[in-house]
């Protein structure tokens, strides 16, 4: 069982060494050159020091020093904490390339592959918990590296990435309690109190930016504490929970890539097509857009909540509500259905926005 104050007190060291370190953290990424400047997709005002994520490392370890975990994985799950916040200091002081990142990115995943930590079963209906045995070393290397990069790729507005988060990690951690989860419990609130801490000055206008440092720090987290709790429930499609709770950064990154393919460019390629792009195009504004897609994490965190406990009817009434969000962001990410938008229509006619997607 876990010490609710002991919980308290990790939670608060973590906000407060992440945001007591973030000026010094933006100070030395000034030093040294880690910055982003305002050219291309990028829209910002000056220059902002990236590397900001760093704090959010910090006031994870901080707290994490205080609560002592204990878990079989840990040490690998620290390993490949370290190896993904090594590369994402690379890219943001000299910049790697997409297939550097992901040796990176993978070789995290395999540490943990080694370790024995997979996702080895899952919950399905009538069928029970099912054993995917040597195919769940694949699906554990695929769900962390597409999720360490979904994060990643959200993070194109101020203070979105670290928002995003914090609302995915919040419901993790709700459900976790709920399940008893003790040690998702322990990672979860130092996982919050830091993107809380580092959020009062990345949310807009940003003093810095997290960087790849942070918003794959970050993914790779979310990816490692859903498979210590959220893989391993008896929920009925414990499978789908975690995808849930993410749903905007996974489904914007798999509509991002059906939409490359679509038009017949790299699924690398760089685009403002992002539903956060999408959303300032629409005519809100930068500050709106970002507490847009809060509300739409927000909603998919309750989903997950209430569909970890729910029956088999309540979760496809679940599952139907959550079809038409998805669709939504679908639309927001460009992809047209039989040449319409219909959700995106409906909203126009709703609020009297006429402005072109």
């Amino acid at each position: 069982m876990y010490n609710i104050m002991e919980l308290i007190v990790a939670f608060l060291i973590s906000a407060a060494v992440a945001f007591a370190s973030t000026p010094f953290i933006k100070k030395l990424a000034i030093k040294i050159g880690a910055v982003d400047y305002p050219t291309g997709r990028k829209k910002h005002e000056g220059v902002k020091a990236r590397l900001g994520g760093l704090a959010i490392v910090l006031g994870v370890v901080a707290g994490l020093l205080y609560e002592h975990p204990e878990h079989p994985h840990m040490m690998e799950i620290i390993i490949g904490g370290i190896i993904i916040v090594i590369t994402g200091i690379l890219d943001d002081i000299i910049g790697l390339k997409p297939y550097q990142k992901l040796i990176g990115q993978v070789s995290a995943a395999l540490v943990l592959v080694s370790s024995g930590l997979i996702i080895d079963k899952v919950t399905m209906p009538f069928l029970g918990t099912v054993d995917i045995s040597q195919a769940g070393l694949i699906l554990t290397v695929f769900w962390v590296v597409g999720v360490t990069n979904a994060i990643n790729l959200i993070d194109g507005l101020d203070g979105l990435a670290a928002g995003v988060s914090a609302i995915g990690l919040t419901s993790i951690l709700i459900i976790a309690i709920m399940d008893y989860q003790v040690v998702v419990v322990y990672l979860g609130m130092v996982l919050v109190g830091s993107c809380l801490g580092f959020l009062y000055h990345n949310f807009y206008p940003a003093k810095v930016f997290m960087g790849d440092t942070g918003a794959m720090f970050l993914g790779y987290s979310i990816s490692v504490i859903s498979m210590l709790g959220l893989f391993k429930n008896v929920a009925l499609f414990s499978f789908i929970i975690p995808i849930i709770i993410i749903a905007v950064p996974i489904f914007d990154t798999i509509f991002a890539i059906i939409r490359r393919l679509i038009n017949k460019q790299s699924i690398g390629a760089a685009d403002r097509k992002h539903v956060h792009y999408q959303l300032i195009e629409m005519g809100y504004s930068h500050q709106t857009a970002v507490l847009i897609i809060y509300a739409f994490s927000f909603f998919f965190g309750l989903m997950a909540i209430i569909f970890n406990s729910a029956t088999m009817l309540t979760s496809l009434i679940i599952l139907g509500i959550i079809t038409l969000a998805i669709q939504l962001i679908a639309e927001l990410s460009g992809i047209v259905f039989n040449g319409q938008q219909p959700l995106i229509s409906s909203i126009r006619k709703l609020f009297g926005k006429n402005q072109k997607i």
